[in-house]
C-alpha cells in the first residue's frame, strides 16, 4: 500500500484516477492535512517536521510500504524524515525535477504559491548536481492564481497557470511547481515543454512499494 500525504483534498481524485490508469493493482490509503501547508507557509516548513513526522508514522502504522508527499512546499521535511519512519519517503516533484535538468539547462519554476518557489528550486538544483549537468533556474510567480484556487475554481487556477506559462520565454523547460497546477500542463500553447509532477510522482511511489515486497 502507498499512503499519499495531502496538504488539499483536491489530490485525492487526482492520484485516484492516475492510479486507475497506470497502476490499478496499487492500493492508495489518502492522507489529507491542510494545516501543515498553512503553517509552513506562516513559519517555514521545519515548523511542521515533527507533525509530518506524525503523519508518516500514522500511514506506516497503517501498513503503508512507502509514501508520498504531495505538497512541494513541505516535502523536503517529509523526505528527510524517511531514515525515522523506516520506509521510503518520496517527494512527488523530485521525478520531474529530474526530467526538467535533462531537458536543458534554463530552467523556469512556476508556481501560485511563494512558499513553493525556493524548495522547487533547491530540488532542480539539486538533481543538476546528481546528473552533472549546468543549470540556470529561474523562478515564477502566478500572481493571483493561489486565489482562485482557494475560491474553489479549478478552471480559472489552470487558466491562469497557463497563460503565465505561456509567457515564459528564454526556458529550455517549464516546470508546474505544485501538483495542483498539473491541469494547467494541457493548457498552454508555449513550444516550451512544460512538465507537472502528479503522474511521475506516483509512478516512483508505486516502485517503492514494488521494491519493498
Amino acid at each position: 500500500m502507498l499512503a499519499l500525504l495531502h496538504t488539499s483534498p483536491v489530490h485525492v481524485p487526482v492520484f485516484d484516477a492516475l492510479r486507475d490508469d497506470a497502476h490499478p493493482r496499487l492500493k492508495l490509503r489518502h492522507l489529507v492535512d491542510e494545516e501543515l501547508l498553512d503553517r509552513a507557509r506562516a513559519a517555514g516548513p521545519e515548523a511542521v517536521a515533527h507533525d509530518v513526522r506524525a503523519r508518516l508514522r500514522e500511514a506506516v502504522a497503517d501498513g503503508a510500504r512507502a509514501v508520498l508527499c504531495t505538497c512541494s512546499t513541505i516535502g523536503l521535511v517529509a523526505e528527510a524524515s524517511a531514515d525515522r519512519i523506516g520506509v521510503p519517503v518520496l517527494r512527488v516533484d523530485r521525478p520531474m525535477a529530474g526530467a526538467a535538468v535533462a531537458a536543458g539547462p534554463r530552467v523556469v519554476v512556476l508556481a501560485a504559491l511563494a512558499s513553493t518557489l525556493g524548495p522547487t528550486s533547491a530540488l532542480v538544483e539539486e538533481e543538476a548536481r546528481r546528473a552533472g549537468r549546468p543549470v540556470e533556474v529561474r523562478t515564477l510567480l502566478a500572481e493571483g492564481a493561489w486565489a482562485r484556487f482557494e475560491a474553489g475554481d479549478p478552471a480559472a487556477y489552470a487558466r491562469q497557470v497557463a497563460d503565465a506559462a505561456d509567457a515564459v520565454t528564454g526556458a529550455d523547460v517549464i516546470v508546474l511547481a505544485q501538483a495542483s497546477m498539473a491541469p494547467a500542463e494541457h493548457l498552454t500553447t508555449t513550444a516550451v515543454p512544460v512538465l507537472s509532477s502528479p503522474r511521475a510522482g506516483l509512478a516512483a511511489g508505486a516502485a517503492a512499494v514494488r521494491g519493498g515486497r
